[in-house]
């Protein structure tokens, strides 16, 4: 449903999302228990091939250096101009990965509610980075003497580099409820979720000849910080059914802030920030129907090299007997732009299909956008 939930989202959910909607009103049966066990969601953003032109390029680089120089200067000369091209088709080109895991627990009921919630998230970004030096330098031995070419050493002469940049948020929380009926019938929710908050970076940054993906969460390459956070929430249900929904969330009240390692001498230090983020929606719901709006009103800062993040987004969800659902959503990022540091965040389009058979629940659900694929998958119970 486009990542929505903080007007709609169900008991299970809430504490990650809008911990007030524990308490919130849903379908009778729902309205007991919530179990999310487990929740996992990928994307895959990869304009270019990043990866692929990696491993092209260290083969070009092994090319010439097994070359024999002295009866096949030519070859030696053709793998210096082919390994020129790689690099400038390789310079800013970028690769982005995201990856989540979730686990949930919530006992709701209108007057109070407890819940318990784990999460984490981790997105990592690859980005080649083409050294000037190595343009003359590769040129050079397109013409260069035999003498020269046996010289040239591309392990130790290349400074063109590629680099990852990774962060990753780990949470566990408890969430706790309560609703108050109104004098119209309407009804305000209200929660809060204090939790134990972890942070980690990853920079790592090799030359091409030396670069091994798998290397980059050595310790020499990671920071880490924990500390204690707060979301908190509110909801309010009116209209002659209470059939329309307003929420809005303030996700980590506390601000945290984690600078990167730095692998090299000249390299420049990432920050990721864990700023408050707001977050406010309405929705609509139906016997058959969910509708529902959502909108950022604070901006996330990107740690890697992406866009800032700040999402409208719609949803919708129709129920068939409450046995089967199909889901629909579609958000923008305001905060897009083209002059990014990486892979842009525009718009997306999601859909997805619920089975809910005899309170259990197994969703599914899938993203698209110009960069992006991304799925996740749900397993759960509500009664």
């Amino acid at each position: 449903m486009g990542g929505t939930g903080v007007a709609v989202a169900h008991p299970a959910a809430a504490g990650a999302t809008n911990p007030a909607m524990m308490a919130a009103d849903h379908h009778e049966w729902s309205n007991d228990f919530g179990l999310m066990l487990p929740s996992v969601n990928a994307r895959f953003a990869d304009e270019e091939e990043t990866v692929d032109q990696i491993d092209d390029i260290q083969d070009t680089i092994d090319r010439f250096q097994e070359l024999d120089k002295t009866s096949n200067p030519q070859d030696a000369r053709q793998a210096a101009g082919d390994l020129r091209r790689q690099l400038n088709d390789f310079d800013r080109d970028t690769v982005r990965i995201d990856g989540g895991l979730g686990l949930a627990l919530a006992v709701p009921t209108e007057s109070f509610a407890v819940g318990f919630f784990t999460n984490g998230n981790v997105r990592a970004t690859v980005r080649g980075e083409f050294d000037e030096d190595d343009e003359q330098f590769l040129a050079d031995l397109e013409t260069a003497s035999i003498v020269d070419l046996i010289a040239a050493d591309l392990d130790r002469d290349l400074e063109s580099r590629g680099r990852i940049l990774a962060s990753a948020v780990a949470e566990v929380g408890l969430s706790i409820a309560t609703s108050i009926e109104l004098q119209d019938s309407s009804r305000l929710q209200l929660g809060v979720s204090p939790k134990y908050v972890q942070l980690r970076t990853f920079q790592y940054t090799e030359t091409v000849s030396g670069f091994e993906d798998d290397e980059f969460d050595s310790d020499e390459y990671q920071t880490d910080k924990s500390g204690f956070n707060l979301d908190v929430g509110a909801a309010y249900a009116f209209g002659s059914r209470n059939q329309w929904n307003a929420g809005i969330a303030v996700k980590n009240l506390i601000p945290m802030e984690l600078d990167s390692a730095a692998s090299r001498p000249d390299e420049e230090k990432r920050t990721l920030e864990l700023d408050p983020m707001v977050t406010a929606g309405i929705a609509h719901k139906g016997d058959f129907h969910v509708l529902t709006a959502e909108v950022d009103l604070t901006e996330k800062k990107a740690f890697g090299y992406e866009d800032d993040t700040q999402w409208v987004a719609l949803g919708a969800e129709f129920d068939a007997f409450r046995y089967a659902q199909l889901r629909f959503g579609v958000r923008q990022n305001l905060a897009s732009n083209d002059d990014n540091d990486g892979i842009e965040e525009d718009t997306q389009f999601t859909a997805g299909i619920g089975l809910s058979p005899f309170g259990a629940r197994l969703d599914i659900g899938g993203l698209i956008s110009d960069a992006d694929l991304g799925a996740a998958i749900e397993f759960g119970a509500a009664f």
